[in-house]
């Protein structure tokens, strides 16, 4: 058995831009998160890209935003494992097609979706010739400082009326 290598990748980002990161296993899944997205929120900006694991190995990508779209491609790039894929938002949140995400056929997990900064667990070995890499998990922001007090609650509760998100 060959030897496996484990690295981190931080995920490189403008502080307010949401993302969210998952594997897939087929070629068209570029296309259809493209459609996901727009048949969930029409107004949304958005950048794809998708790491081909077999045949060509390249970057996929789509988007509407030519600067997400980047942003994907470089992230999918600094990722490099195979049948990933990453979804950077503006004028949107996650909550808004995540469902629609996991319900592609070809979606197969989702590691995170967040605004946080984020740090992906990659292993990394010989696979042949080649080197092939794998999505261990992620690292989404920071560890808890303490459970809520009822100033916490009334924050949170009073955010999400804010925001819009409950009556």
């Amino acid at each position: 058995m060959g030897e496996i290598d484990y690295k981190t990748v931080e995920i490189e980002k403008p502080e307010d831009i949401n993302f969210i990161l998952g594997q897939t296993h087929f070629i068209k899944s570029v296309e259809d998160l493209y459609e996901a997205m727009i048949n969930s929120v029409p107004s949304v900006k958005f950048g794809i890209a998708f790491c081909e694991a077999s045949g060509a190995c390249k970057i996929r990508s789509e988007g509407n935003d030519p600067e997400l779209k980047k942003l994907a491609e470089k992230n999918a790039g600094n990722i490099g494992a195979g049948h990933s894929f990453i979804v950077f938002m503006k004028d949107c949140f996650p909550l808004n097609v995540l469902n629609t995400i996991k319900n592609i056929p070809e979606v197969c997990s989702i590691y995170c979706a967040t605004a946080n900064p984020t740090k992906v667990v990659i292993a990394e070995s010989k696979i042949g010739t080649e080197t092939g890499r794998g999505i261990l998990g992620v690292i989404d922001g920071f560890s808890p400082k303490g459970v809520e007090n009822k100033e916490d609650i009334s924050w949170r509760k009073k955010l999400l009326r804010d925001i819009g998100y409950k009556l």
